[in-house]
């Protein structure tokens, strides 16, 4: 009997739970239909940045300012602003050729660090064909005086605002670092959010000793990535009203059914691709459906969160009564 892999993530149908994170991979519609060919059950688009929002916004008003003082028919020489084709036009037009490359579901997503004008951006991606939206909440609060509650609200705010402004499902990507994640979870859920991606993985400054100089860090997820987000989503699963996915860590087979196992609906790579190629979206199918049979199994809906916080024998697993018992079984090397 074939194991049926099928699932569904944000109320989207999928024909089974490997989700392409968001990342270059997914910019181009050749590589879009490798992906899909391969057996990839939908795509997030790279992300549409704040930054990039606000630098062409503002580029473009120095260029309609340019010399209007000196020379009366100078604003002649621009475009009406609905003719500018800036940055964030090219990204609705990428949304557009995916959903034209393949049939899987597209997912648009934004990356942004505050509420304002960019929102409206979420629905002109809803508008260019995305089947769901991703929002990519960073903000690092280097200002002292901003308190945690000043910093959550800020994150709340941009999930209200983009949700007012779509009618498609809206996934929020956050990452772990609040004092409280199950609760702030919980209220991301309530702010408007149809699911959770646990987590972002955030780009960290390095020092080039060479150029005495600070540069951004990229470096490919790593299996062990996956123990922080295994352990919430199976602290979330069936507590919070939204769809739940991983990312990060997942590089085999193994790592995806845990993804399920705790309860996550989809698993999220990009690192692994880059790593072992395209074709490896096939090994990990191949390899989930064998792990599935050996459970006696015949579905993902029958193990999805059979392993979370509420369906499993000992919830202190996932808490601080599992701390110890960790440090005291440990046998490593003698010092």
């Amino acid at each position: 009997m074939s194991t049926n892999l099928s699932t569904s993530y944000l109320g989207l149908p999928l024909k089974n739970p490997l989700v392409i994170a968001a990342c270059p991979l997914t910019q181009e519609p050749d590589t879009l239909r490798r992906l899909e060919d391969s057996g990839a059950a939908a795509a997030v688009l790279p992300s549409l940045f704040e930054e990039q929002i606000v630098h062409d916004d503002l580029a473009f008003s120095d260029a309609q300012d340019f010399a209007t003082d000196s020379f009366p028919e100078a604003l002649t020489f621009f475009p009406e602003p609905q003719e500018y084709r800036t940055g964030p036009t090219a990204y609705l037009e990428m949304v557009e050729q995916a959903k034209k490359a393949v049939s899987i579901p597209v997912i648009g997503s934004l990356n942004c660090t505050s509420t304002g004008g960019w929102t409206s951006y979420a629905k002109r991606i809803e508008q260019a064909g995305a089947d769901a939206l991703e929002l990519n909440v960073y903000f690092l609060a280097t200002d002292l005086e901003l308190s945690g509650a000043d910093v959550e609200s800020q994150y709340l705010d941009a999930v209200a605002a983009v949700k007012q402004s779509i009618s498609v499902p809206l996934a929020v990507k956050v990452g772990p670092y609040f004092s409280a994640m199950g609760n702030m979870a919980k209220r991301l859920a309530e702010a408007g959010a149809d699911g959770l991606v646990l987590f972002n993985r955030f780009i960290q400054p390095d020092v080039d000793l060479k150029k005495m100089d600070i540069s951004p860090e990229l470096l490919l997820s790593t299996p062990g990535e996956l123990l922080v987000p295994l352990r919430w989503v199976a602290i979330l699963r069936g507590r919070i009203d939204a769809s739940l996915a991983i990312n990060g860590g997942i590089d085999d087979a193994e790592g995806l059914l845990k993804a399920l196992l705790v309860g996550a609906d989809v698993g999220m790579v990009a690192s692994t691709l880059y790593r072992h190629g395209l074709d490896h979206i096939e090994t990990l199918l191949d390899g989930l459906a064998q792990l599935i049979k050996l459970k006696h199994l015949e579905s993902v809906e029958q193990l999805k969160g059979s392993m979370s916080r509420e369906n499993c024998p000992d919830p202190a697993a996932f808490a601080r009564g599992n701390y110890m018992k960790a440090l005291t079984s440990f046998t490593g090397p003698a010092i």
